[in-house]
């Protein structure tokens, strides 16, 4: 298939520069965000938050992994009452923890930049000028989202360029599946941040008599 007189192979190749230029950019705004000043009772307050997020994050994934094993198995059970064979089978299966793998790490990294710009957005509020506290956290979201597409899309294009065709609509299958997984590590990750900040509020209220 060509498009624009150019091979398909060769388009959707030319996607992966794209996406190591994203990832590149995410990674960029990362570092930017690090090197901004804090406070050191702002930096312990944001270390200890994605401390305690950590843990949680890593027993998050052991129960992916168990959860993983399970939809695993249906899926080899299905793919090999169609004649798919072990080989193409398992390489379905691989794409699967791929995708469940790729997601999990964006939500790790998206919880690591959201505890280092809260840290940075609250110190720049000392300033007293409004425009720091809304471009702090808009780098913040950038820089997650930017990884999340680049990495996410990265292994779409993979799957299509590498793969042959009578395996790879399968292998998109098997690496929704994982990444949907992934995912909702993400939005309960999230929602764990959320509570840990309400925690904190409650205290300062305590602490200042409030």
């Amino acid at each position: 298939v060509t498009f624009l007189g150019m091979p398909g192979n060769v388009l959707l190749s030319l996607g992966l520069i794209v996406c190591a230029l994203g990832l590149g950019f995410g990674l960029m705004t990362y570092r930017q965000l690090k090197r901004m000043p804090a406070h050191q009772a702002m930096r312990e307050i944001s270390d200890l938050i994605y401390s305690t997020c950590k843990a949680y994050l890593r027993q998050q994934g052991k129960f992916l992994l168990l959860l993983w094993a399970f939809i695993a198995t249906i899926i080899v059970v299905y793919y090999l009452s169609l004649g798919f064979g072990f080989a193409k089978t398992s390489i379905v299966i691989g794409f699967s923890l791929i995708g469940m793998a790729g997601s999990y790490g964006v939500a790790w990294y998206g919880i690591r930049v959201n505890t280092l710009a809260n840290a940075r957005t609250a110190h720049a509020s000392l300033g007293g000028k409004p425009f720091p506290c809304h471009d702090i956290p808009l780098r913040s979201g950038m820089s997650i989202g930017m990884v999340l597409i680049s990495v996410e899309l990265a292994m779409m294009l993979i799957i299509l360029v590498m793969l042959p065709g009578e395996i790879a609509g399968a292998c998109f299958i098997g690496f929704a599946i994982g990444e949907s997984l992934g995912a909702s590590a993400l939005r309960i990750a999230g929602g764990i941040f959320t509570k840990i900040a309400d925690i904190g509020a409650d205290l300062m209220k305590i602490t200042f008599g409030i």
